[in-house]
C-alpha cells in the first residue's frame, strides 16, 4: 500500500464513518428519549435514497401514497381518542393540517415536472415525502406500548423493520438505484483529487452536528428532550410530554435518515433492503459510545468508517466480519466495568 491508495481509502472511510456517525447519532437520541432501539432507521436511508432517484427520473414515487395511508389512519385514531375523552366530538387541531399536508404532496408528485425541477428542490420534497413517516411510525406503532418493558419495544422494533422491507420492495421495486452527484468538480489534495460528493457529505455531516449541538444546548425544546432523556418521570413531573418527545426524536431520526441517504445515493447503488447493514454499522458506533455518549458514539462511527474501508484493502472478504467484530472489546469492557442497574419500573 502506497500514499495514494491509503489517502484514496481514508477518503472512502472518512465519508463512510461520517454517515454512520449521523445513524449513530440517531440511534443513540432515539434510545435515550424513548429506550427504544430504532432498527428500522436504515430504511429511512433507502426510501431518501430511492426517492431522490424516482423523481429524478421523472417518476411520481409511490411513497406518497403510503404517506397518505399513514397520515389517514393517524388522524383516524386521533379523532377516536378524541371521541373517548371528555371533549367528545371535538375535532383536534392538528387533523386538518395532516391532511392537508399528505393531500398538498400528492398533488405536487402528481402535476409536477420532477425530472426538470433543481436539484436543490428534489432533495427538498425528497424530505417532505420521508420525514412525517418517522412520527407516524412513532404515533401508529410505539406510542400505544411506549410504557411497555425494553425487550418488548426492541421485538415491535424489528417487526416494524421486516415490514417497512417489504414495503419498500413493493414501492420501489428490487432493483437498485444511484442518483446524480450534487456537482462533478473535486479538491486536489496532492497526489489525490477528493470526490465532491465526499466534500458534500462530510461538510453535510459536520453542519448536522453542529446544529444538533446548538439545538439541544440552546433551544426550550432541545433542552426538554435532554430532561426527557436524563429523567422520564421528572420530565413528566415538570410538564414535558412524552409522547411529544417521542414524537420529536422519531422526526431527527427520519431527517437525518433521510438525508443520509440523499448524500449517499450518488456514491453507491442502493436497494430496497440496503438499510439494515447500513443502521447496523451506525449501531456499532452508538455501542461504543455505550448508547450514553454522543461524542464518543461519533468517534466510533469514524473508526467504523475507516477500518471498513482498510479492511476492503486488505481482507475484502471479510470486512463485514471485522467491522462487527470490533463491537466485542467493547461490549466485554462494559461488562466488566459496569454496575448492573435495574430497570425502573
Amino acid at each position: 500500500m502506497n500514499f495514494q491508495i491509503a489517502m484514496l481509502l481514508g477518503q472512502d472511510g472518512v465519508t463512510n464513518g461520517a454517515i454512520y456517525a449521523l445513524l449513530a447519532l440517531s440511534i443513540l437520541l432515539v434510545f435515550t428519549v424513548t429506550r427504544i432501539l430504532l432498527i428500522p432507521l436504515g430504511e429511512f436511508v433507502t426510501f431518501g435514497a430511492l426517492t431522490m432517484a424516482a423523481l429524478q427520473a421523472g417518476e411520481p414515487t409511490r411513497l406518497v401514497w403510503l404517506l397518505l395511508a399513514l397520515t389517514l389512519v393517524d388522524c383516524a385514531l386521533d379523532l377516536l381518542a378524541a371521541f373517548r375523552s371528555a371533549r367528545g366530538v371535538r375535532l383536534p387541531k392538528w387533523v386538518p393540517f395532516k391532511l392537508g399536508y399528505a393531500l398538498l404532496l400528492l398533488v405536487l408528485v402528481q402535476n409536477l415536472p420532477l425530472a426538470e425541477l433543481p436539484m436543490a428542490m428534489q432533495a427538498i420534497l425528497t424530505l417532505a415525502l420521508v420525514v412525517p413517516l418517522g412520527p407516524q411510525m412513532y404515533r401508529l406503532f410505539f406510542q400505544p406500548i411506549a410504557a411497555a418493558h425494553s425487550l418488548v419495544l426492541l421485538i415491535v422494533s424489528i417487526a416494524v423493520h421486516v415490514a417497512m422491507v417489504g414495503v419498500g420492495l413493493l414501492l420501489f421495486g428490487p432493483e437498485g438505484a444511484r442518483t446524480r452527484p450534487f456537482s462533478e468538480a473535486g479538491l486536489a489534495l496532492g497526489p489525490v483529487v477528493l470526490n465532491s460528493q465526499t466534500l458534500w457529505v462530510i461538510a453535510v455531516s459536520l453542519g448536522l452536528i453542529v446544529a444538533l449541538f446548538l439545538f439541544f444546548e440552546r433551544s426550550l425544546y432541545g433542552k426538554a428532550l435532554r430532561a426527557t432523556a436524563v429523567n422520564r418521570m421528572g420530565a413528566r413531573l415538570m410538564g414535558i410530554s412524552p409522547t411529544l418527545a417521542g414524537k420529536a426524536t422519531f422526526a431527527l431520526a427520519s431527517l437525518i435518515g433521510a438525508l443520509s441517504g440523499i448524500l449517499i445515493a450518488p456514491i453507491t447503488t442502493l436497494y430496497f433492503d440496503s438499510g439494515f447493514i447500513i443502521s447496523l454499522k451506525g449501531f456499532v458506533g452508538a455501542i461504543i459510545g455505550g448508547l450514553v455518549s454522543y461524542p464518543v458514539a461519533a468517534l466510533g462511527a469514524l473508526a467504523v468508517g475507516l477500518v471498513e474501508a482498510f479492511s476492503m484493502f486488505w481482507a475484502s472478504n471479510y470486512k463485514e466480519v471485522i467491522v462487527f467484530t470490533l463491537i466485542i472489546p467493547f461490549l466485554l469492557w462494559r461488562s466488566l466495568t459496569s454496575r448492573h442497574v435495574e430497570e425502573e419500573e
